[in-house]
């Protein structure tokens, strides 16, 4: 069965928490101190999926990555931008799934009505970095010192996406519901599989 991407649900939760749990538990790529249940996982996108993207690589029913938008503040002045992070399952970086996802998720938030994406790094994070910086992420500046893990103070880079052209008006962004009835809402999703190398 061919890669497919796609909304995430409730019944992707334990895949997602599978993939986010080493991250936790062996790295400060996550500031998190305890490994999220697989309930608390669930929590989370049905949280995030009334108004922004959360889309999974399936493959052959196994999640091997997941893409999620949120949003960058919660005044109203920041309604068109979005904070965006990416999880790859371990044993498959490098394949461009990465890619893949983010490119299917920023097509969406275009079409939704965002103009910018910002993402945080744990530095150092050279696949991180790396990927950000190849899908056209400009640095912005560091948080030196700012999250304290394994007895470490880490740094946090911060880098932005112009998700399409800034207009002096912007009308408020459409919920996910309202892009889904659109005729070009399969076409979207599936927009970053050709991004996926050969295995």
């Amino acid at each position: 069965m061919p890669s497919m991407i796609r909304l995430a649900t409730e019944d992707d939760a334990e895949g997602i928490q599978s993939i986010y749990a080493p991250i936790v538990e062996h790295t400060p790529i996550s500031f998190e101190y305890e490994i999220p249940s697989v309930a608390e996982m669930r929590t989370r996108v049905q949280h995030k999926i009334g108004h922004f993207p959360w889309l999974v690589l399936d493959q052959d029913g196994e999640i091997l990555g997941y893409v999620y938008a949120g949003s960058h503040s919660e005044r109203a002045a920041y309604q068109w931008s979005v904070d965006v992070s990416v999880y790859i399952k371990s044993t498959v970086r490098r394949s461009g799934i990465g890619r893949a996802l983010y490119t299917s998720l920023f097509n969406l938030l275009r079409r939704q009505g965002f103009y910018n994406a910002y993402a945080g790094v744990s530095l150092p994070n050279d696949g991180s970095v790396g990927l950000h910086t190849a899908l056209g992420f400009q640095p912005v500046g560091v948080y030196p010192h700012v999250g304290y893990k394994f007895g470490k103070w880490h740094d946090v880079g911060w880098w932005y996406l112009i998700l399409q052209e800034l207009v002096s008006e912007p009308i408020p962004p459409k919920t996910l519901a309202a892009i889904q009835q659109l005729p070009e809402w399969d076409r979207l999703l599936a927009s970053g599989l050709a991004l996926l190398k050969s295995s």
